[in-house]
């Protein structure tokens, strides 16, 4: 069994997640017009998408641990093949949504199995390194979905566009049915998922940090994406093109973080490291804030570092998740992706509101308060998981 092989071929289920999500951001005008549909209708087809994303990872997660990995995955990503061909066949805009919801619950299990299966197969070191595959792959996803999604409805139109997904599913598929083998049985073959396991992970020192943690920053990150063009606009009157730049730098460091995050996780205790960068996080906020009402190229920059410091994260919450609940591993990322998704799709609303009472500086410093308060929750958590474990140790040893 090559590990290697198997952890980049999962990790490419979940990277078609968010990359079948923003492929459309680009293109939302010109779907409307080839439905002959009202914008708003269309641009409610990526909140359909975000929630039922996120709905289905409290679904899966649960499925995947009783029924193992394998039978869950691979008719999740038929059902994403399926829904993907009736999305060819819509002829009205109801149609397309419904078809865009039925997408995001099949490919809604790669991101819930792919970590599930890296915490299976890998362990020290080699987990953090497989976490930073899967946490590349999918940062990738919503970086190259926007790219590629302008390009090929250019060349190629609406069906074009379908299509590609179409061979996308299908060649993810075939290579998870040709080299992911059943890794349940390595853990607990015998596991069962009980409601209670839901209430033990979400009342766990380390579980409620690490989602807490997830939610606060994805939400930060769509309110990057969504509300930072209009203030860059407003400050200095940019171009479509210009703005679309400005993000590049954003987007890399995350993909570099994430690369990284995974092979400094054993150089350093981990619950230390976590606290670092999301205190590094926080800072890179606040410089935002500040730096938007001095220079375009400081604002930039400063949104580049909360990048990095997302990327040097997102890996080692995953490996910790994975390293705590053995057992459980798939529902305890089930309800992490459940929250981080929940965390993008109320950053709009929230934002929105923030926004129109006091532009960038209400809207960022909300969010630098709160991620400060999850920075303080998630070290006092951390102590008394320490505590727990230095316990546990000395029992033993006794």
């Amino acid at each position: 069994m090559d590990r290697s092989l198997i952890v980049f071929v999962v990790s490419f289920v979940a990277f078609l997640g968010p990359f079948s999500q923003s492929i459309y951001a680009p293109v939302l005008p010109e779907v409307a017009q080839h439905f002959a549909s009202p914008q708003l209708l269309v641009n409610f087809s990526l909140f359909i998408y975000t929630l039922t994303l996120a709905s289905m990872q409290i679904v899966y997660g649960p499925l995947t641990d009783a029924l193992g990995r394998r039978r869950v995955l691979l008719p999740g990503i038929l059902v994403y093949i399926l829904a993907t061909i009736a999305c060819s066949y819509a002829t009205t805009i109801e149609q397309f949504l419904l078809f865009r919801g039925l997408q995001a619950a099949g490919i809604a299990s790669g991101s819930v199995i792919a970590v599930t299966v890296i915490g299976d197969l890998c362990k020290g070191a080699a987990l953090g390194r497989a976490m930073g595959t899967y946490q590349i792959l999918v940062s990738l996803g919503s970086v190259l979905g926007p790219v590629l999604g302008g390009v090929i409805w250019g060349y190629v139109g609406y069906h074009g566009l379908v299509t590609f997904l179409i061979g996308m599913g299908v060649l993810v598929l075939l290579a998870n049915f040709a080299f992911t083998k059943e890794t349940k049985a390595l853990q607990d073959a015998n596991n069962r998922f009980r409601l209670a396991v839901v209430k033990e992970i979400l009342r766990h020192p380390i579980g409620k940090s690490i989602i807490l943690l997830g939610f606060i920053q994805y939400y930060t990150f769509f309110t990057f994406l969504v509300f930072l063009p209009q203030i860059l606009v407003e400050r200095y009157g940019l171009t479509v093109a210009q703005k679309g730049l400005a993000f590049m730098p954003l987007s890399c460091c995350i993909v570099i973080g994430s690369f990284f995050g995974g092979k400094l996780m054993e150089s350093v205790p981990i619950f230390r490291y976590l606290i670092g960068t999301a205190s590094l996080h926080v800072v890179a906020i606040v410089l935002s804030i500040v730096s938007a009402e001095l220079s375009f190229v400081l604002v930039v920059l400063c949104s580049a570092l909360v990048g990095l410091s997302q990327g040097l994260s997102l890996p080692v919450q995953t490996a910790l998740l994975s390293r705590t609940f053995t057992q459980e591993r798939a529902t305890s990322v089930g309800i992490y992706n459940f929250f981080r998704f929940f965390g993008i799709a109320v950053s709009p609303m929230i934002g929105g509101v923030l926004y129109q009472w006091g532009e960038g500086p209400l809207l960022f410093g909300f969010v630098s308060v709160v991620f400060a308060f999850v920075v303080w929750f998630m070290k006092r958590n951390f102590t008394q998981a320490e505590k727990a474990q230095l316990s546990e140790t000395n029992h033993a040893s006794v």
